[in-house]
């Protein structure tokens, strides 16, 4: 398996996960021509596309999502919930398919199970994708780390986790307290802080998990030398034996190759 966040962030979201001759991406917050050009950044391209899968309908991660599934006839997977609430933002997609939260679902490749998340939408979604032999958890736009989320993520050999915030810069930021308050909130987005106690608590003992993706940094209240310091001190002796990078919002990061020890 192989992933990459091709972007992540306020502005758009996407992430790439392959098996084989499967290629799915995770969301898509960008428009067509920049999605094209961020694939052709890693060698892929929309001809490339098995399917598109959708995690809530917040337009940071679905406003290219129709556009891309119409000019590249790939079906888009969603949760009725989603798929409705999303539905003017996306527009008309090439093929709807729906799954069921919590109900595992197979696409060529790849098993998906979505699990349930805490976020201020109809019905968020994180994944834990799996091609027989490694695990990738995907799970950014949550409130809380919830008993259901960790029992999910335990075991994954790669996580794209968010650390979306630094608590003392949200607070001194440009935010207004509304909204300061719903992004601190239980159904809003992970602090640094909470990532890392996280990290921490999945990484002990687990020796699959080998590489980690911070994700969904906030570009006025976070920094990533800020998150990447938060994990650092949660995970102590952990964090040597883990490749931990921090994805951008403007350009992909790197292609990973999942179970690789590098």
């Amino acid at each position: 398996m192989r992933i990459c966040v091709l972007g992540s962030g306020s502005r758009g979201n996407c992430t790439l996960v392959e098996a084989g001759e499967t290629v799915l991406l995770i969301d898509n917050g960008f428009s067509g021509a920049e999605i094209r050009r961020r694939l052709c950044a890693i060698g892929r391209g929309p001809e490339m596309l098995t399917a598109i899968l959708v995690t809530h309908e917040h337009n940071d991660h679905v406003a290219g999502v129709g556009v891309l599934s119409r000019q590249a006839s790939v079906p888009v997977y969603a949760n009725p919930a989603t798929h409705g609430a999303a539905e003017g933002r996306m527009g008309k997609v090439f093929t709807r398919r729906d799954f069921g939260t919590g109900e595992p679902f197979v696409i060529n490749d790849l098993r998906i199970h979505p699990f349930a998340v805490s976020h201020d939408t109809a019905d968020p979604v994180g994944f834990v994708l799996s091609d027989g032999r490694c695990r990738v958890g995907y799970c950014t736009d949550t409130g809380k780390i919830t008993t259901l989320i960790e029992h999910h993520l335990r075991g994954c050999h790669a996580l794209v986790l968010e650390s979306n915030h630094d608590p003392r810069m949200l607070r001194d930021g440009p935010y207004p307290p509304k909204l300061q308050q719903r992004v601190r909130s239980s159904q809003g987005h992970l602090a640094n802080e909470d990532a890392g106690k996280f990290l921490k608590k999945i990484a002990a003992g687990n020796s699959q998990l080998k590489q980690v993706v911070l994700a969904h940094l906030s570009e006025t209240n976070n920094l990533p030398s800020l998150a990447m310091e938060a994990v650092r001190m949660n995970l102590a002796g952990d964090f040597e034996r883990l490749r931990i990078i921090a994805a951008g919002q403007n350009r992909p990061c790197a292609l990973l190759d999942v179970g690789f020890d590098y």
